[in-house]
């Protein structure tokens, strides 16, 4: 709040000298008030003490506009970052790459997209009327995984039993390779945030000790060695539990797909081979 700290009216030049200080900040204004004469005596009009009591509620509306709105400036997870100091950005890196790789593995791990529901009975509809050439293996590859393993099977159909199902075992390997892809850097990732969060709280301890001195200890340095430590653990256990969730039921539904895919082979070639129907 404003106020007038001074008000000085002469009457011979009509003149009001009113300095306002509002806080730290003092500024002079000089304004002309209307002096009345009454009894040969000059009387200063109603309106002017309005204009000088008007000084004094005035409020200090530019301190308290740039007060109030420095705390919105401050983006809410930018100042965690700097809380949490330079460590900090390997976390967030290996966070993203996680993500990414979850959301890659949920969209590509489908059991529709991995096995088709109906994909072995069309290919041995096709092996039974006799249609099977180039281009028809070439499309039952590019179908799915489950696909390729059964097109090995079809491109070996005349061959003894023992070379078809080792050629269905050779691409069985290859698929089941291809179906954990990713999932390697995943569980590195699952275990390697917890230790990363180790680093940064040992980064923050040395921060800690280092603000020990001959004086006492500095406040502010103490305050940013325990969050540095705090913030870095928590965020390398939140990186990495749901990581190794992820990590693990994806292995479940790679090992339950590669299960499948090998008794729809091996029923594939019992029908080639006579035995089974």
């Amino acid at each position: 709040m404003g106020e007038c700290t001074k008000l000085d009216i002469n009457a011979g030049s009509l003149h009001a000298a009113v300095v306002v200080k509002i806080q730290n900040n003092a500024f002079s204004a000089t304004s002309n008030l209307n002096i009345g004469t009454i009894g040969g005596k000059h009387k200063p009009h109603d309106h002017d003490f309005l204009c000088v009591a008007a000084c004094s509620q005035r409020p200090n509306t530019l301190h308290s506009a740039s007060r109030h709105s420095y705390p919105f400036k401050e983006f809410f997870l930018l100042a965690i970052i700097q809380a949490a100091g330079w460590p900090i950005w390997f976390l967030l890196v290996a966070s993203i790459v996680a993500l990414t790789l979850i959301i890659e593995r949920i969209l590509y791990l489908r059991r529709n997209r991995i096995l088709p529901p109906s994909l072995l009975h069309e290919v041995i509809r096709v092996y039974h009327n006799g249609k099977i050439n180039g281009d028809v293996i070439e499309q039952l590859e590019q179908n799915s995984p489950l696909g390729r393993v059964l097109a090995a099977g079809l491109r070996n159909v005349d061959s003894p039993r023992e070379v078809m199902k080792e050629s269905i075992e050779e691409a069985g390997r290859g698929t089941a390779h291809e179906l954990e892809r990713f999932l390697t850097t995943l569980g590195t990732i699952a275990t390697l945030a917890p230790l990363m969060g180790l680093f940064g709280t040992i980064v923050g301890m040395i921060e800690i000790f280092g603000s020990q001195n001959a004086s006492g200890a500095n406040p502010t340095q103490l305050a940013h060695g325990i969050s540095v430590a705090l913030y870095n653990t928590g965020f390398g256990l939140a990186i990495a539990m749901p990581a190794l969730i992820f990590y693990r039921h994806f292995r479940a539904l790679v090992e339950g797909f590669v299960v499948d895919m090998e008794q729809q082979a091996v029923k594939f070639v019992d029908i080639v081979h006579g035995g089974r129907q």
